[in-house]
């Protein structure tokens, strides 16, 4: 039996201001990057070397200020939001120094790592692996990004989260506990990053359920916001 093979899909994000498109190749996630979010999921927020979990590319969802929806995924009855700085590499590279690590930037943009809590949880305390809480697709709704090069230095900016009009998360990416360049320069000792690479770089504390036809709607100073529809 003969089978068409299937052109793999190109995830990309909308530049700001630009009509050209940011290919997406691989998408890493900084766990528990803010000390009061890992202190309400009942861990240490003592600065122990960062970790990475990854998302596929097909988890990216192309978002802005005008409302797109995400689906309800199947398996769970504890969907939660977590609102991220997400950070996308234009230059890749090994062992990158903490110094040099913002030169391999291309920009940043606002994003969500949503994730089936119930299904992290469970694996969490078993010592399993986390894919099925975290690595499904249209899980990473993403919005425009905005090049570094024009935002000049961004290390501290109010990021936010609403569902339905109600605050939820509200912090500053200041408070990052591993700084972007810090994640960029750790990761690089693991694996070569390369153009195209998101980071989503850990969310801060108020993460909880969101329901089908709840509306979030999360910002980052300087980003703009996204509205996402469940």
């Amino acid at each position: 039996m003969e089978f068409a093979v299937p052109v793999a899909p190109v995830s990309a994000l909308q530049v700001a201001g630009h009509t050209e498109v940011f290919p997406v190749n691989r998408v890493f996630c900084v766990g528990r990057n803010y000390a009061a979010h890992a202190r309400e999921m009942g861990k240490d927020p003592d600065r122990d070397p960062p970790f990475f979990f990854m998302k596929p590319a097909n988890a990216v969802v192309q978002a802005g200020a005008t409302e797109v929806t995400i689906p309800y995924p199947p398996k769970t009855s504890n969907f939660h939001h977590e609102i991220e700085l997400v950070v996308a590499i234009g230059k890749g590279g090994s062992r990158i120094p903490v110094t040099d690590a913002l030169k391999h930037v291309y920009g940043y943009a606002v994003g969500l790592d949503m994730t089936r809590r119930d299904l992290q949880l469970e694996a969490r305390d078993k010592g399993r692996p986390w894919e099925f809480g975290k690595s499904f697709p249209k899980s990473a709704p993403i919005g425009p990004l905005h090049r570094a090069g024009q935002l000049g230095v961004f290390n501290a900016a109010a990021i936010t989260l609403t569902v339905n009009g109600q605050p939820r998360q509200a912090s500053d990416i200041s408070k990052l506990i591993w700084s972007v360049a810090e994640c960029i320069a750790h990761l690089s000792e693991y694996d070569t990053l390369e153009p195209g690479d998101l980071i989503m770089t850990g969310t801060p504390e108020g993460v909880n359920a969101v329901q089908r036809g709840d509306v979030m709607r999360g910002a980052i100073d300087r980003l703009g916001e996204i509205v996402v529809r469940v």
